[in-house]
């Protein structure tokens, strides 16, 4: 693994710590008390650095078969969580992520915090140098410091004991006895830092004292520099920052607190705070977003104004939401608005007014790849949202199916393994919006063809998740795919352009060619019993090979039957469920 922060680390960063925060979201949601008891600061931690991940990955793509700079992927991944940012803690991350990025760029442009009067160092001795691809560990903990800084200077009033605190003492680690070459070993201390920092919030804020929990964005910045390290190091770091006693706090217990209702305060526990969210994005110089801060300031709290060069993010909490978006058209051209009530528990893009249309009780929305898999699940009913190799759709494609959909309640097929955290977010997401969702976790389309196949949307919800979830659950399966490049697997070495058989994930068979390694898989498969068995071919399965197929499933196994569907174009080589 590198031990120097190039843009292939970068990379790996921002995926590590996509996956970190996913696993870590639904608890960082239930430690959520301050500023606002929402529940929701660990949905917008993820979807900021989703938005940020996209980024990054889209500078690579664009740039293949080369690689990006590491200004070029840095500055991709600020930029990503900038116009992504969501909520007080998601705007924090974006600014943190920014700071580092003025620091790690290679023209060495943004000045050390360290230094007496700030100004620009570029030629200090620390700096890589304009052609240089890797950043030593000076120069990230330098980036730590600077990201540190930028975010208090972000927010309008700066309380201990949050998401800043753990920034600090991040920063100031790594700082300490700084390795010059070894950035593995910044990203450590600065890990080791904001762990002990996040354990003494409850000590710092009152609030988070009374509900027995630590800061819930610190919670999230610790996964994030965990993911920092994994990827300089391969040092897995696990995830014991939610080892720690005081996380073993649940929503029953804030619902007792003052501040606990939507809409509340939390700094003291006492009285009502401001009604609405607002956050956009906003085209504007410096000295007009000076204005607009002290504009916001005086609207309400919780001011959060990140960004620079033109285009900003800001965030606030207020009791007139027009007021704040009407100081954002006097400053420069808001868009991406984004209101939430606290007290409904809704969300609403600001948009022009448009007649209201009678929601469907039930929909489902589904992720396929293939257009005849799409085809197949539309004529059920489903909402469809493709996906193609390589480019599983985000958390909010699967949000806006759902409101396509236009239903009361929503059953979410993501169909894919990998797409358990970005659906889980998308599910939140649509929740806070009104819509009741219910995440059926299929890891594959054929469980979710089983799904469909009992879905009734005239019984209750609840029944028809159950059902759906059992069908699901009872379908076996597997995938056939073609060895891009010499490997190991699970079923030993494989080389470029063997065919290989993968049941429930992983690979149990190399083989040759297609039907001789779908019938091995078939086999092993039907060795613990089915009674039917599914199979979706892709554009290279030819009829010859399905009839075969077919017919080896009918002469070892009477009493199973089989089914075929065309996946169409972008699917998958072969598909196979058993049921």
């Amino acid at each position: 693994m590198p031990q120097n922060l190039d843009a292939v680390a970068i990379r790996a960063w921002s995926a590590l710590a996509l996956d970190a925060l996913g696993q870590a979201r639904e608890e960082i949601d239930a430690i959520n008390v301050y500023p606002v008891a929402d529940a929701d600061t660990g949905t917008n931690l993820y979807l900021t650095m989703e938005s940020a991940n996209q980024a990054v990955d889209a500078v690579f793509a664009g740039l293949e078969p080369t690689e990006p700079t590491r200004t070029e992927a840095v500055r991709a991944l600020a930029h990503g969580a900038l116009i992504g940012a969501r909520g007080n803690s998601g705007t924090i991350l974006a600014q943190l992520l920014r700071g580092m990025a003025q620091v790690l760029a290679d023209d060495g442009s943004a000045p050390d915090p360290a230094d007496s009067a700030g100004s620009a160092d570029s030629g200090d001795s620390r700096d890589p140098g304009g052609d240089a691809p890797h950043a030593d560990g000076e120069l990230l903990a330098r980036a730590l410091r600077r990201a540190s800084q930028a975010a208090y200077q972000a927010v309008a009033h700066p309380v201990e004991g949050t998401f800043l605190t753990v920034a600090r003492a991040a920063a100031e680690a790594a700082g300490a006895g700084r390795p010059a070459g070894d950035c593995g070993a910044v990203a450590r201390a600065a890990y080791d830092g904001a762990r002990a920092a996040l354990a003494a919030t409850p000590d710092q804020l009152a609030v988070l004292g009374r509900a027995g929990v630590v800061d819930a964005g610190g919670r999230g910045l610790v996964a994030v520099l965990g993911a920092l390290v994994g990827a300089l190091s391969g040092e897995s770091v696990g995830d014991r920052a939610a080892t720690t006693p005081r996380n073993t706090w649940t929503h029953a217990r804030v619902e007792g607190l003052d501040c606990a209702a939507p809409g509340t305060e939390c700094a003291d526990g006492s009285g009502a705070g401001p009604a609405f969210e607002v956050i956009y994005l906003l085209e504007a110089d410096d000295s007009a977003v000076a204005r607009l801060r002290a504009r916001l300031d005086g609207l309400g709290d919780s001011l959060v104004v990140v960004g620079g060069d033109g285009l900003w993010n800001v965030h606030v909490h207020v009791d007139d939401a027009g007021a704040a978006v009407e100081a954002g058209v006097e400053a420069g051209r808001p868009y991406r608005i984004r209101i939430t009530h606290f007290g409904l528990g809704d969300a609403h893009a600001v948009r022009a007014a448009q007649p209201p249309r009678e929601r469907a009780q039930r929909g489902i929305v589904a992720v396929v790849r293939g257009e005849g898999l799409g085809g197949l699940y539309a004529e059920a009913g489903a909402t469809t949202v493709p996906a193609r190799a390589g480019e599983p759709p985000a958390s909010g494609e699967l949000v806006e199916a759902v409101r396509r959909a236009h239903a009361r309640e929503v059953v979410l097929l993501p169909n894919d393994a990998d797409l358990r955290h970005t659906a889980a977010a998308a599910a939140e997401q649509a929740r806070s919006e009104g819509v009741r969702v219910a995440l059926i976790p299929t890891r594959s389309p054929v469980q979710g063809i089983a799904a469909l196949a009992v879905h009734e949307p005239d019984r209750r919800f609840d029944e028809d998740v159950v059902a759906m979830t059992a069908a699901a659950g009872a379908t076996r399966y597997a995938e056939l795919a073609v060895a891009e490049r010499q490997s190991w697997t699970t079923a030993g070495i494989c080389q470029a352009g063997d065919v290989l058989g993968l049941i429930d994930g992983d690979v149990a068979v190399i083989a040759a060619e297609v039907a001789a390694t779908a019938e091995i898989v078939l086999d092993r498969m039907l060795a613990a019993g089915g009674e039917m068995v599914t199979l979706v071919l892709g554009e290279e399965v030819s009829d010859a090979v399905a009839e075969r197929l077919q017919k080896h499933v009918r002469d070892g196994h009477l009493a199973v039957d089989t089914v075929l569907y065309r996946g169409g174009p972008q699917s998958a080589l072969l598909l196979i469920g058993v049921e």
